[in-house]
């Protein structure tokens, strides 16, 4: 039997003080006060009914997102973190990143944050110029932005990402690597930069900016990623780029490892000896928080089909400029490599996937059509 893969812990906290116009994942504008005790109360009970799923496995890396979960005091972060010790094992040297939004935040918090155990931030710049931060319904400006990174800094946080999109409405190439150039002035071990898309369900879908015409797209792209390469920073997935330390957490999704889901709107994905399933908590905040033991706040609970699997451990392994190893495969879906050697020779012949030093990765060709090479894993 192979060994069950590494564990996370993602904790979802689903309030914000306004909705952007470009998220599309579960947020709610906060009310007056936040419930922040009856929700880390909720969140533990919530734990507690996934307990068994554990198995025996430390947390090797904990992600709380949102939503803005800098919103919480430091103090119910580490009340959480007290409680969470008491009913898991972490890793010595667990990765604990916290989002935060640079409106919400004053030195005092990053030092509570610190003491609570959180070792790394991930800051929710999206961009430096006011006028693309007013388009992007943001709470904070350009000085806001760059005072939060120095008060982390100041506060000792020496691991953190910083935020930022690009592609946005009427944004030059000038535009797009002025913001390049004043985060990496800031000295961030990670950047995450992707392009702005529309989702369904949000205000920019019901009306539509107006985006960079695909040239300006494209130039964007290479220029940026030119700018980032001078600078030391090495992409490793799709929108991710470190000098040399990659998001553990993240790492693990992409790698096809398990992880936990606690929280309003929570999704998780666990391996057991039935099967591997993924699950999601109830959404609306109200309804979360009325959960009881009695009354789970898991929704949903489905065994990924063996033909999913095929896709879904390949959407997510081949987002990895070096991929995976090829072991990961049977390791992590508890099928045999055969199950998709015939679709990997194909994707082989036409030059999009590499098999060599055992491993399994797109080639530079393969991950500029990333989208065509995984459609010969759907099912």
């Amino acid at each position: 039997m192979s060994p069950l893969p590494p564990l996370s812990l993602y904790i979802h906290v689903p309030w914000c003080v306004r909705k952007c116009p470009y998220c599309d994942f579960n947020s709610h504008t906060s009310p007056q006060s936040l419930p922040e005790a009856e929700y880390i109360a909720t969140l533990l009970t919530d734990l507690d009914q996934d307990l068994a799923w554990v198995q025996g496995r430390t947390i090797s890396s904990v992600f709380i997102g949102g939503g803005t979960p800098s919103l919480f005091s430091p103090e119910a972060y580490q009340h959480l973190f007290r409680e969470l010790k008491t009913r898991l094992s972490f890793d010595a040297d667990c990765e604990i990143t916290l989002e935060a939004n640079p409106g919400t935040v004053e030195h005092g918090n990053f030092e509570g944050y610190l003491e609570a155990g959180i070792n790394r931030l991930s800051l929710g710049i999206q961009s430096f110029n006011g006028f693309q931060l007013q388009n992007l319904g943001r709470i904070h400006g350009q000085s806001e932005a760059e005072r939060a990174i120095v008060l982390a800094k100041n506060a000792g946080f020496d691991n953190f990402n910083l935020d930022l999109m690009h592609g946005l409405p009427n944004q030059s190439l000038a535009d797009a690597l002025r913001d390049l150039e004043i985060a990496l002035s800031f000295k961030p071990t990670h950047l995450s930069w992707y392009q702005l898309t529309i989702e369904p369900n949000t205000a920019f879908y019901r009306q539509p900016p107006v985006l960079p015409e695909d040239d300006m797209l494209w130039a964007i792209q290479e220029a940026g990623q030119a700018l980032l390469t001078q600078a030391g920073f090495g992409q490793y997935e799709v929108s991710a780029y470190t000098q040399h330390r990659p998001s553990r957490h993240n790492l693990n999704y992409w790698q096809f490892g398990d992880y936990l889901a606690i929280g309003a709107g929570a999704h998780g994905k666990i391996t057991t000896p039935e099967g591997i399933y993924r699950y999601r908590k109830t959404r609306l905040p109200k309804d979360y928080l009325a959960a009881t033991p009695q009354q789970q706040a898991r929704i949903g609970l489905e065994r990924i089909a063996e033909q999913d699997l095929l896709f879904e451990f390949m959407m997510n392994a081949l987002r990895l400029k070096k991929g995976v190893p090829q072991s990961f495969f049977a390791e992590r879906t508890g099928l045999p490599l055969s199950a998709v050697e015939a679709q990997l020779r194909a994707c082989e012949q036409k030059g999009w996937i590499s098999l060599n030093q055992g491993q399994i990765a797109c080639t530079d060709l393969g991950y500029n059509y990333l989208n065509d090479v995984l459609a010969f894993f759907l099912a």
